[in-house]
């Protein structure tokens, strides 16, 4: 008696930091989230028993289970189970710095991820993605017969923050208050919001200030930036720490070298904050008109375009009905890409068990 059709989803990368991947994991991967569908979470203990289930455990199961699926929302799945699994194998690809990118990457990152992760993309069927824009860049690498699938991820308050008094606070912030969220590394380019922050202080707002919550990563950025005046490096914050201070700010400021999707620049709008970011797709596609885009490459031109939208007696409130409006517009798409991506795995489970029967 054969076992039943299931889909087992990579979950050995979860129960560490509570970054962007396990969030989108636990969020869009889970029994709940992708209900009616048999999800079968595969977890590890730590990065020993994580290396061993993606190289071993998970290629077995595929091997024995070959009317079920794999879902890989995190890592790259390894060289050996898509070797085992083949089209039953699906990635989600978050972004596509692993290729486009190598001069950002850790030695970890170039050792153990590039590779599979080339692999990956070059010989999967389908794949689901965070946004058009990494659609369009994975396009570039993939089998041109492979299908692409948006899943979006809903957009949740998970700092519980609120608009709270923002709208009838002085329109002219005394001391610009600026908030970047996010690991400091290099693709990060957190080097340009320093400039625009330094732009800043040399014209219209002497006082202004940048908050910086995120956790250590890779780099040399981290100590130029802790030496730069008006930037207040936090590290990794509990939520109610960075609720406070996302919520202090006057404006969440991105100069990232690019995203596959930047979730925090939404999970900021929960308080109606302004977000400035740079002119990139990505950037165009999440925020749509309610955000300013600027060069980070041009502090001097960004910081005119901040202060130029930060001002005027009713900017706050504008920023607020943005924001909601925005919100509103990306949490109706990814509810639509929910119920796509489940019909089509639903789909896949009925062919690999017709495949598997003939």
């Amino acid at each position: 008696m054969s076992a039943p059709a299931r889909i087992y989803v990579d979950e050995t990368h979860c129960g560490r930091h509570v970054t962007g991947l396990e969030r989108i994991t636990l969020e869009l991967f889970s029994t709940a989230a992708l209900a009616p569908l048999p999800i079968v979470p595969v977890r590890a203990g730590g990065r020993k028993s994580m290396m061993l289930r993606q190289n071993t455990d998970l290629p077995w199961r595929a091997l024995r289970d070959r009317s079920s699926l794999v879902l890989c929302p995190g890592f790259p799945p390894s060289i050996p189970l898509m070797l085992a699994g083949g089209d039953r194998v699906i990635p989600y690809i978050h972004d596509l710095f692993l290729l486009t990118r190598p001069q950002d990457l850790n030695r970890r990152a170039k050792l153990y991820m590039v590779t599979p992760f080339r692999f990956a993309v070059e010989h999967g069927r389908l794949f689901l993605v965070n946004s058009q824009a990494t659609a369009d860049d994975l396009r570039r690498f993939c089998r041109a017969d492979a299908d692409i699938l948006l899943y979006r991820p809903r957009v949740r308050n998970v700092f519980d923050i609120a608009v709270g008094d923002r709208v009838t606070r002085p329109a002219p912030p005394g001391a610009l208050k600026l908030i970047a969220v996010g690991t400091v590394e290099p693709r990060k380019n957190l080097a340009a919001a320093a400039a625009i922050l330094a732009a800043l202080r040399n014209t219209s707002h002497p006082g202004a200030t940048l908050d910086i919550v995120g956790r250590p990563g890779w780099g040399v950025d981290l100590a130029a930036l802790a030496a730069h005046p008006g930037i207040r490096l936090h590290g990794y914050q509990p939520a109610e720490a960075a609720r406070r201070l996302i919520e202090e700010a006057d404006a969440l400021l991105s100069t990232s070298h690019d995203e596959g999707l930047g979730l925090p620049l939404l999970e900021a709008q929960y308080t109606g904050l302004p977000v400035i970011a740079p002119q990139g797709a990505v950037f165009r596609e999440v925020l749509g008109d309610s955000g300013l885009l600027v060069d980070p490459a041009d502090p001097g031109g960004a910081a005119q375009a901040i202060s130029q939208a930060l001002a005027g007696p009713d900017w706050r409130a504008r920023h607020v009905r943005f924001a909601a409006d925005n919100l509103a517009r990306w949490n109706a798409a990814a509810e639509t890409d929910r119920a796509r991506v489940i019909a089509a795995l639903q789909g896949r489970l009925v062919q690999c068990e017709a495949n598997r029967k003939g």
